[in-house]
């Protein structure tokens, strides 16, 4: 799993971002939380996952891009408006794969 550097955190965990991405990284259970991560098709912008799918045996994680994460899903949903909008007020467009890249830089 990749964490980005410019992690988007929603206002319910950023007092508990380190201990949950520690628990994520070890597979331990996290309930009620929320990652965005690079979309896995191509044709969409991002996908939202709970937490405790990647749980699950062979959950494809390896190469998960997380780029935010939330305490609900609807704390989610936000961060992704959030993020299309930085886009889009970067770029001009909806690379966020693009915009996500030149931040990483």
């Amino acid at each position: 799993m990749i964490w980005n550097n410019h992690l988007y955190v929603g206002e319910s965990v950023s007092l508990k971002l380190q201990k949950l991405k520690w628990r994520i990284n070890h597979n331990a259970g996290v309930l009620g939380v929320y990652l965005i991560s690079l979309a896995s098709n191509p044709d969409n912008l991002l996908d939202i996952i709970p937490s405790t799918d990647l749980k699950l045996l062979g959950y494809p994680k390896r190469f998960l891009h997380i780029i935010g994460i939330a305490g609900s899903y609807d704390e989610a949903v936000e961060l992704v408006i959030q993020i299309v909008n930085d886009t889009m007020k970067a770029q001009g467009d909806l690379d966020v794969r693009g915009f996500l890249k030149e931040d990483q830089e």
